[in-house]
């Protein structure tokens, strides 16, 4: 889920929140009220957006050219993805919103984009800004070294993908709460170098395989690596909402990012459910 609490935890992280929320709701004591100045609300222009800090996703770009070895022929992209079966992924306008500061950015074809360099957008915390509603999207990182052999991916390329998610505060989750204890737990165990991080990646199709190659060694993922862990997870159903996969579970894969006995130019092939060789065993 970007670097988000994997499916496992939440059990832990709904227990978080309940103290949180029982300490939060504690009633004052008998003559400890106090009154609160008044407070203005402004809505956006599309209420309960879909919106990013462009303060962290530049920090995502500076964390990208410090640890560009790891992927040195690769550029870096962000993605927009479904969340809602219903979601138009088509004609998205995005923008950098800030008090005074207003600027378009494109997307392409393929729902990517990249971000220009604005001092005076940062000094605004202003925000990435699609025109759709909350929970109907999901972002991330996409970094891809170009010339690979079709259905591949490179390693290196995919490791500074989780870091730069991490970094650019791309998690996506219908509770803020939620999303800030996944924040705190991920920088606190340097999450995307775990042997068994729970990171979910997307293919581009539905999945069939995925095989881990380097050399003369060949290692299909585990099942329980596919599916966002469904075969190992008999809850999933229940925590789907919660999950920015929710649409997109046949397509999700984890990869031991944290395991160096598989280098950088290691390559991640994929075979997927409409291949003309699984439909044939199929």
């Amino acid at each position: 889920m970007s670097a988000a609490p994997t499916l496992k935890m939440l059990p832990w992280v709904v227990a978080a929140i309940a103290c949180l929320c029982g300490a939060a709701h504690a009633q004052p004591q008998e003559g400890g009220v106090k009154k609160l100045s008044p407070v203005t609300v402004t809505a956006s222009t599309t209420r309960g957006a879909v919106e990013k800090s462009y303060r962290k996703m530049i920090a995502g770009m500076d964390l990208f050219e410090r640890m560009h070895s790891l992927a040195p022929a690769a550029s870096l992209r962000y993605k927009l993805l479904p969340r809602q079966p219903d979601t138009d992924m088509d004609r998205i306008e995005l923008e950098v919103l800030g008090d005074t500061v207003a600027i378009p950015v494109r997307v392409a074809a393929d729902h990517t984009f990249t971000l220009e360099r604005d001092s005076k957008a940062a000094a605004e915390n202003a925000a990435v800004t699609p025109n759709r509603r909350a929970q109907s999207m999901t972002w991330r990182v996409d970094i891809r070294t170009p010339g690979l052999p079709p259905n591949t991916r490179r390693l290196g390329d995919m490791r500074l993908e989780c870091l730069v998610g991490n970094e650019a505060g791309l998690i996506s989750n219908p509770k803020p709460l939620i999303g800030h204890l996944a924040r705190a737990f991920t920088a606190f165990v340097d999450y995307c170098n775990l042997e068994d991080t729970e990171y979910l990646f997307f293919a581009e199709r539905p999945l069939f395989n995925v095989v881990m190659v380097n050399g003369a060694r060949r290692e299909a993922l585990p099942v329980d690596r596919l599916y966002a862990g469904a075969s190992a997870d008999p809850g999933l159903k229940s925590a789907l909402p919660y999950c920015d996969c929710e649409v997109l579970v046949d397509r999700t894969y984890y990869l031991p990012l944290g395991d160096k006995s598989w280098p950088d130019d290691t390559l991640v092939e994929f075979e997927y459910m409409d291949d003309d060789n699984v439909t044939a065993s199929k």
